[in-house]
């Protein structure tokens, strides 16, 4: 990789993300404010509108004008914004969700990713709780990442601006979220994208390619964080890229003569405007040929990948009502179509005030008898980040290798948001507050699914003032039923759901705390030694295949180790 290929114009790559949204702030402030006090979650400067259902997107960053160029009037109303290709956190997608709920509930649209569902159905476990109704509808548009009949498995990419302009269509007329939901989902089943990549993107904060290509080579189908396509091969001609892309969407779309569509040519980051313009001539003359109306066409860079080069063709097969929707005005920072209204931004005295703090802003109940739980567990929590390197190794063996810093940094905020509670808080508010917390320092898999499952132990548990054995029975059972649900995992998937069942059967046979914390790790233990000679059939660890094979599951090892600090506490 040559000097000149790794140049950006950019300061400290790790204010990267910061940098780039307190920009947009500054250069936009008719249309965008910042929902949370770190601006990861922005809203449109109107926001929330009285009455109308919000629409909230997210995801990575590096993809501008995905997501966050689509928040503003007949668009999405708020967006929470992640590290470079990585999702923002539950608690940056709740921010959002508070400040864009206009009374009629909140859509939740973005891409399939793992971690981006995961982050956003807690937000939703979130605000919930506090009286937020939302839905989710999934882009699922990248025909070339899962064959047919698994649609709904496939990557969201360019496709998704389509949805965005429908569903914000909808919103503004009035629909009901159902009805909201309904057009998105609608319009998300009638669109195909398909991409071509002829260079690699730059990590700012790593300063290397995500992947690599030969001289004169391309990589049709390749994803928008540089995920690998389905052919590589020489670098072909506009036509010929072009057909590629029309057979494989066309195939599954079927037009037929006199029906209308939509047509998207998406720039990746580092393609000439001309460039996208030779694919839509072949598309115009072939579409022509068959007798397809081109109802509207939009060409330039509308999802990217930083300076990644390539580009992408996006379908929408169209009926009268989505036709109507897209024609409807829209604008925000990265997009106009027709006239609408100025935007009236709320004034600053009738924002909410910002919550940034791991309980969301709740309020908590109080006792009035001094918590034992929050007690035990502010004194267990501080053992944790000395293990952060043993399962950052265990990790690293079978997944990425970041469960180290998930656990130490998740630990670290858990304990200080206990610390800020009152000493005779309620059970139900401590496990809340500990959720939120966990899931928010660090937006990784295993975070979101222990902080979805605390936050399911919290509801679960509502009526629980001090927790006995029975009790901590019932919490990890909730959290395992959730953890279970959310994950998709089941027992005997070598994931810490198998110790998180063993320790709930084993606490249910016990009556007093040290006979449930020997029990409970002993339990743990067991189980780990059980499942290390199984083959990991769920997450990253499953990718190796029998390679995990002797290897002790690094969730189940972290969830023992936190058992084994409050037993040593426990007397």
């Amino acid at each position: 990789m040559s000097d000149v290929a790794l140049k950006k114009i950019i300061n400290n790559p790790e204010d990267f993300v910061d940098e780039v949204t307190e920009s947009l702030l500054l250069a936009h402030p008719d249309r965008l404010r910042a929902a949370s006090a770190d601006r990861r979650a922005l809203v449109r400067a109107d926001a929330p509108v009285p009455g109308r259902v919000g629409i909230v997107t997210g995801g990575g960053s590096g993809h501008l004008p995905l997501f966050l160029g689509y928040v503003g009037q007949g668009l999405a109303t708020g967006v929470a914004v992640g590290n470079v290709f990585s999702s923002p956190s539950a608690e940056q997608i709740a921010a959002a969700t508070r400040a864009s709920h206009g009374g009629a509930g909140v859509l939740y649209l973005y891409g399939n990713y793992g971690g981006d569902i995961y982050n956003f159905d807690l937000a939703a476990d979130i605000v919930a709780a506090e009286g937020i109704a939302t839905a989710t509808v999934l882009g699922t548009d990248d025909i070339l990442s899962a064959p047919r009949g698994k649609e709904s498995t496939r990557r969201g990419v360019a496709g998704l601006f389509f949805a965005y302009k429908t569903a914000g269509a909808a919103a503004d007329r009035g629909d009901d979220l159902a009805g909201v939901r309904e057009i998105a989902q609608r319009t998300v089943d009638a669109t195909r994208t398909m991409g071509v990549g002829l260079s690699p993107t730059i990590l700012p904060a790593a300063g290397e390619p995500t992947f690599t290509l030969a001289e004169g080579e391309m990589e049709v189908g390749i994803g928008i964080h540089g995920e690998p396509g389905s052919h590589r091969g020489p670098l072909e001609s506009a036509d010929e890229i072009t057909d590629r892309f029309l057979t494989e969407i066309l195939a599954e779309l079927d037009p037929a003569p006199g029906q209308r569509v939509a047509v998207l040519v998406n720039g990746l980051g580092a393609t000439p405007l001309e460039e996208l313009y030779l694919i839509y001539r072949r598309v115009h003359h072939v579409l022509t040929e068959r007798g397809v109306t081109i109802h509207r066409r939009y060409i330039g860079e509308f999802a990217t990948s930083l300076e990644m080069a390539g580009a992408s063709l996006s379908l929408l097969l169209l009926d009268d009502e989505l036709a109507e929707l897209l024609d409807a005005p829209a604008a925000s920072p990265f997009f106009a179509q027709g006239q609408v209204a100025p935007v009236a931004p709320v004034p600053a005295a009738d924002i909410p005030v910002e919550r940034t703090d791991s309980s969301g802003g709740a309020r908590v109940r109080r006792t009035g008898r001094t918590s034992t739980l929050r007690a035990l567990l502010v004194d267990a929590l501080a053992e944790l980040p000395a293990h952060a390197e043993e399962l950052r190794a265990l990790d690293a063996r079978l997944g990425d290798g970041d469960l180290g810093i998930t656990v130490s940094t998740g630990a670290t905020a858990v304990r200080e948001a206990l610390l800020g509670l009152p000493a005779d808080v309620h059970a139900a508010d401590l496990l809340r507050t500990a959720g939120v917390a966990f899931a928010s320092a660090n937006p990784s898999t295993f975070a979101a699914l222990v902080g979805t499952g605390l936050l399911h132990a919290a509801a679960e548990t509502d009526d629980v003032d001090g927790v006995t054995a029975a009790d901590a029975a019932r919490i990890t059972e909730a959290v395992a039923h959730r953890v279970q649900e959310r994950g998709g995992a089941r027992r005997g998937d070598k994931t810490f759901l198998d110790v998180l069942l063993a320790v709930a059967e084993a606490l249910s046979d016990t009556t007093d705390a040290r006979t449930a914390a020997e029990a409970a790790v002993a339990a743990a233990e067991r189980t780990v030694s059980e499942t290390r000679n199984l083959a990991s059939a769920r997450g990253r660890a499953a990718w190796v295949g029998q390679r995990s094979v002797g290897e002790p599951d690094p969730g189940s090892v972290a969830v023992l180790r936190f058992l084994e600090a409050l037993r040593d506490r426990i007397g």
